[in-house]
């Protein structure tokens, strides 16, 4: 009996060891923001040259990637983006956003708890001076307005671009996701899985909440750009990842990727 426990005892124990072998690696991701400081990002705001962080827009206080206003008078139309330093392709972004304080004077009402990432940007470098969007597909932020009405977040909206949709290329600027609304200063968890040029999927809080495919570019909403670099019906295969500065002042952290593209 002693020999037959002692046996099974070792199968348990193996079993146990190979399965922790089997575990996903933690190493995986990597943290885009390490909680202290934007080093590792790069700004472009327009009316500004890459590089100038104006007003501070964009500054890491608390382990928290802040957006603010503080500093500026009128909003004056200074759209803004916050640029991770390396372009990706296939790759599965996941953070955390809340929305706080108020709309900037001189913000335009439609960017009242609005923000977002773009993906598969432009490199901002190649953006003139006075350029407000990045041709890039924007996973748009909303939060609720406290009216009861419905208010989806994790959209797709799409600054000089175009998806397929529903197996046909879609012509408008942003298709709804079926997200809940989120009221309020809650933290929220948005995941983007990018594959390049092929499907891409928004998840809000882990639930799937839009898929599309065929990111190219192509369609309006973009001014003041260079014309050489928008070159219509050009699949994205890749690009910048950014953070929207757009008069709503907001939060992110807990940024992190995992590079699928040597899977």
């Amino acid at each position: 009996m002693r020999i037959v426990i002692i046996s099974v005892l070792m199968v348990l124990v193996i079993n146990s060891c190979t399965s922790v072998k089997t575990l996903p690696k933690n190493e995986e991701w990597i943290t885009l923001f390490n909680g202290k400081d934007i080093k590792d990002w790069f700004v472009k705001i327009q009316h500004h040259e890459v590089g100038e962080n104006f007003g501070n827009t964009f500054r890491a206080e608390d382990g928290i990637l802040k957006v603010r206003y503080d500093k500026y008078a009128d909003f004056n139309d200074q759209f803004g983006h916050l640029y991770y330093k390396i372009p990706y392709s296939y790759y599965h972004l996941k953070l955390e956003y809340r929305f706080v304080g108020e709309l900037q004077k001189g913000a335009p009402s439609y960017t009242l708890r609005n923000s977002g990432v773009m993906f598969h940007s432009q490199d901002p470098r190649t953006m003139p001076k006075e350029q407000d969007w990045p041709i890039s597909i924007e996973f748009q932020m909303l939060g609720g307005l406290g009216d009861g009405k419905p208010r989806p977040t994790g959209n797709m909206c799409s600054p000089g671009t175009k998806v397929v949709y529903n197996d046909k290329l879609d012509e408008s600027h942003c298709i709804n996701s079926k997200s809940k609304t989120y009221d309020g200063d809650q933290w929220v968890q948005a995941e983007i899985i990018v594959l390049g040029d092929s499907l891409i999927t928004h998840i809000i809080n882990g639930e799937k909440v839009l898929q599309y495919s065929k990111p190219q570019i192509g369609g309006d909403v973009v001014n003041r750009y260079d014309p050489a670099i928008k070159v219509d019906g050009k699949l994205l295969k890749s690009g910048f990842i950014a953070l929207q500065s757009e008069g709503q002042p907001v939060d992110f952290r807990n940024i992190q990727l995992k590079d699928l593209s040597k899977k």
